[in-house]
């Protein structure tokens, strides 16, 4: 055999083929589909998924603010920040996030975050989420087709 029958494809920037998805998030569980989305958002749902680049969608998610977490986990799931000044570690828990402005977006963006990696592809990688506390989002220029995130495992 003069030539290999199968070539390995290596996805980069130029030759990723991006969509844009749209995620209802209403009634959804936070873990659950935060855990589908940083799926989608490292493009592992995809035949040419390359560890190393960004080959993953656009993800769109909206209706934030109506996402659910089971059990006590609204009070006693804590969130740990801290401010690099002595005594200046802070616990937040879902409730008191979800209460703040801009709450339930920022609620979302922090756990798909740490379901990304931790370097700089991650970082790149979370620029790809646009999260809307309601039912309206401002990318429709992109013409986002809309998906349901339940037929994905």
């Amino acid at each position: 055999m003069d030539t290999l029958s199968f070539k390995t494809v290596s996805v980069n920037k130029q030759n990723a083929n991006k969509e844009w998805v749209v995620i209802d998030a209403t009634d959804q569980v936070l873990g659950r589909l935060c855990t589908r989305v940083a799926k989608m958002l490292r493009g592992k749902y995809k035949p040419i998924y390359t560890p190393n680049a960004d080959c993953g969608d656009n993800v769109i998610i909206i209706n934030a603010s109506k996402v659910r977490l089971t059990g006590k986990k609204w009070t006693d799931r804590v969130y740990l920040t801290y401010s690099l000044y002595p005594g200046g570690q802070r616990k937040h828990t879902p409730e008191s996030i979800f209460r703040k402005p801009n709450g339930p977006e920022t609620l979302v963006r922090k756990v798909v975050k740490g379901m990304l990696p931790k370097n700089r592809l991650g970082r790149q990688l979370l620029k790809n989420l646009y999260v809307y506390a309601g039912s309206e989002h401002d990318k429709d220029a992109q013409q986002p087709k809309t998906i349901d995130i339940n037929q994905y495992k």
